[in-house]
């Protein structure tokens, strides 16, 4: 994309050079009417039409990370700055003053009305534009324009892709570049343990690019904006709108601080996990000793950790247990059971 938009630049500002050295051109000729003026030379107008060209570049540079929203927000905020501007001159304030202070009056007003509005406009979010316009609220009409950027600590997770098939995600799914060379350099890393865990997450980006269910997204420039990579993604979900995915308890509590909406792939599987109920029979297979006499310890598929009383002679069988109590504990739900009878295998 980028060398695409290189290109688009190269022939503008070749054109600009043209036109700079035609409009030379058509001034030279102007020499035969006014004999007093000897016009450009062609070499002047060809540079004076590039340095042209040159600062157009330069202002698309540095609206490179502006998107439409913000720049329609601000068009909206420099109209009604100007309409209270025209107001309060019209009100004839100033009109017993000189003609030339009027005139640097009337600039300054427009100036700091305008500068005023568009400011009050880029800070303010869609749903206070209803103060201004009533019983119109700027919404979605299609949910699936929900916008999502994922954390490189997601990807590796896996999970993601489980949530895409079963609709919990759904619009748009953007992976900044610098999260696709992060996972990158995990899966060349010369760690065996890094690798593997890079190979997974290059895997899912695979399954996510080729699914129909989302829109995959790598965002073009204009929101790598610090060094940080969690002040990266927090930035780039501010100015895309989007909801953060990640399964990084540090970046939660980043985003949670900037007001920017977060799944946390870990809690949701906490929320959704099944929760066992007193005087309910499960299986379970016990994998170690518990640390009070006679116990055994198993776990559930959810990674529930399941103390089986007196099922210590049972270890590595597969059991039935009744469950006699839950403890909710900082690391998640703890059960408490009562050997009913084992299993072979």
């Amino acid at each position: 994309m980028e060398r695409t938009v290189n290109i688009f630049r190269f022939f503008f500002l070749t054109a600009c050079g043209v036109g700079g050295y035609y409009v030379a051109d058509a001034f030279t000729d102007l020499t035969v009417r006014h004999e007093n003026w000897a016009g450009w030379p062609h070499w002047v107008g060809f540079c004076l039409g590039m340095a042209s060209g040159l600062m157009v570049i330069l202002a698309d540079r540095l609206l490179k990370g502006v998107s439409l929203r913000a720049f329609s927000s601000a068009t909206f905020g420099l109209a009604l700055g100007g309409i209270l501007a025209w107001l309060l001159l019209a009100s004839g304030i100033f009109q017993y003053t000189s003609k030339d202070a009027q005139w640097l009056i009337h600039l300054v007003v427009y100036l700091v009305f305008g500068y005023l509005g568009m400011m009050l406009a880029l800070r303010s979010n869609k749903d206070e534009f209803t103060l201004i316009i009533p019983y119109v609220r700027f919404q979605s009409s299609d949910s699936r324009d929900t916008n999502w950027i994922v954390d490189s600590s997601a990807i590796i997770d896996g999970r993601i892709v489980d949530l895409v098939k079963s609709g919990f995600i759904e619009g748009t799914l953007s992976v900044p570049s610098y999260i696709l060379e992060e996972v990158k350099r995990l899966a060349d890393s010369s760690d065996s343990t890094r690798r593997a865990k890079g190979r997974r997450g290059q895997e899912t980006l695979d399954e996510l690019k080729a699914s129909s269910l989302i829109n995959f997204h790598v965002p073009e420039g204009g929101i790598e904006v610090g060094e940080e990579v969690d002040a990266k993604l927090v930035h780039a979900a501010r100015l895309l709108g989007a909801r953060i995915v990640t399964t990084d308890y540090n970046l939660q509590k980043i985003a949670e601080l900037q007001g920017v909406k977060l799944l946390n792939v870990h809690e949701l599987s906490k929320a959704t996990r099944p929760l066992a109920l007193p005087g309910e029979v499960i299986e379970v297979k016990l994998v170690k000793e518990g640390r009070d006499s006679g116990q055994a310890v198993g776990y559930l598929s959810d990674g529930t950790m399941i103390v089986v009383n007196m099922g210590k002679p049972h270890l590595g069988q597969l059991v039935q247990a009744e469950v006699a109590s839950i403890l909710q504990t900082p690391a998640g739900r703890m059960v408490f059971a009562d050997l009913k009878h084992a299993k072979t295998g």
